[in-house]
């Protein structure tokens, strides 16, 4: 007995299957439903980025890995960069430039008295590579630069390099 004849046409009446022929008719409602929903769809055209957004995001990458490749390989850059952030930390305040202030009080004092050095690693939450506090001692917590502050950073640090 033989599945399909073989033309063309009919050649794909196995592999037709669709994942969707396989699940119970509830479930099989439910995922056509969410895909025809405008709101389905319109947070799936949200997710999908144009050519513009990956070029800038692309762009703000290299410029991420080359300051993070600048405060780990040059002692100078870190020590210029550590002196720019105690100053606003001072001038401006701990909760203006960091995301988060430490519950730590240790911590924070060593925060204010420029006792860490800057890194940059991916954000908790976003998962964007950012600026980030570590604290000197054997707290190995990294706090999050504001965006505004990680992004000013990297542009002077770039200019220095150039």
């Amino acid at each position: 007995m033989q599945c399909c004849s073989h033309t063309a046409s009919q050649y794909h009446c196995r592999m037709s299957d669709s994942y969707l022929d396989h699940i119970p008719s509830a479930e099989r409602e439910k995922i056509r439903k969410r895909m025809r929903s405008p709101e389905a769809y319109e947070k799936l055209r949200e997710k999908v980025k144009g050519p513009e957004d990956l070029e800038r995001e692309m762009e703000k990458n290299e410029k991420m890995a080359e300051a993070g490749f600048a405060l780990e390989s040059d002692p100078k850059v870190q020590e210029a960069m550590r002196k720019q952030v105690e100053k606003d930390v001072r001038e401006q305040g701990i909760e203006e430039v960091l995301e988060q202030v430490p519950n730590n009080a240790d911590v924070k004092k060593a925060i204010e008295r420029g006792k860490f050095r800057l890194t940059v690693s991916a954000h908790p939450s976003t998962h964007h590579d950012q600026m980030m506090v570590v604290p000197e001692g054997n707290v190995q917590e990294q706090i999050p630069v504001k965006q505004m502050f990680s992004e000013t950073y990297t542009v002077q640090l770039l200019q220095k390099g150039e």
